[in-house]
């Protein structure tokens, strides 16, 4: 592969990181519309993000055709081909992303549809506020692909997790005194599970962050054993 080439290669390759970053914006935008429309009854918010799941579709789908140009055509080194594949792993956990979105977002629909002058009896603000920081967190350690910041986030999803837990403790609580909130409260609480979804999705995220730098798959191997891969001062 002559200088020239590589040169176009390089490009090609920070223009596929800079295209699934956008798209993780573009997500992450997504999943802010979900929430605030769920918390605010807010009808024209909650059915533009419905409308839009059909562009992350459109966007995972150029992703992936991109990937597979590039692998087809510059038949990559090993380490480019770990970072075609790992964006490409990304962008599937993005897409999955804008699914939950959808999610929450039909569940406001049917909420505030049945009683339109009425709010959420349990507060999802706080679970959802987590999730969209967790998301945000891992694309910023991508963009920067900084192995410490994304280790914080594989260890700050036990805290999301704890969330949830709260979340449908309450709502069985809710349920349990009153039969008339079963329906709303199962509502509800996907509307819960797909939020902290997204955080698992994040999670991903920043796992493969650090399998892009580091070349080790830390899926699976537990939050001290990832803090340790990184050498963060935590896993002392």
């Amino acid at each position: 592969m002559n200088e020239h080439t590589m040169r176009q290669y390089d490009v090609e390759l920070d223009g596929v990181r800079t295209r699934v970053l956008q798209m993780g914006g573009y997500v992450e935008q997504q999943v802010v519309g979900a929430l605030a429309g769920f918390m605010e009854g807010d009808m024209v918010l909650i059915e533009r993000v419905i409308e839009n799941d059909h562009h992350v579709n459109e966007l995972e789908v150029e992703m992936d055709e991109v990937c597979n140009q590039i692998i087809a055509r510059r038949q990559p080194t090993a380490k480019d081909l770990r970072t075609i594949m790992s964006i490409s792993k990304v962008v599937t956990d993005l897409e999955r992303i804008g699914d939950e979105a959808k999610k929450i977002a039909k569940v406001a629909r049917t909420l505030y549809q049945n009683e339109p002058s009425g709010r959420p009896r349990t507060q999802l603000k706080h679970l959802g506020v987590q999730a969209i920081e967790q998301l945000r967190k891992s694309l910023d350690a991508m963009a920067r692909m900084d192995m410490d910041a994304a280790a914080e986030v594989v260890r700050e999803d036990h805290e999301l997790d704890v969330e949830f837990k709260a979340v449908t403790r309450q709502l069985i609580t809710y349920m349990m005194e009153d039969a008339r909130t079963i329906s709303r409260g199962i509502d509800i609480l996907f509307a819960a599970k797909a939020f902290e979804r997204i955080g698992d999705h994040a999670k991903n995220i920043a796992e493969y962050t650090i399998f892009l730098v580091r070349g080790r798959d830390v899926r699976h191997i537990g939050v001290h054993e990832v803090l340790k891969e990184v050498g963060h001062p935590d896993a002392s």
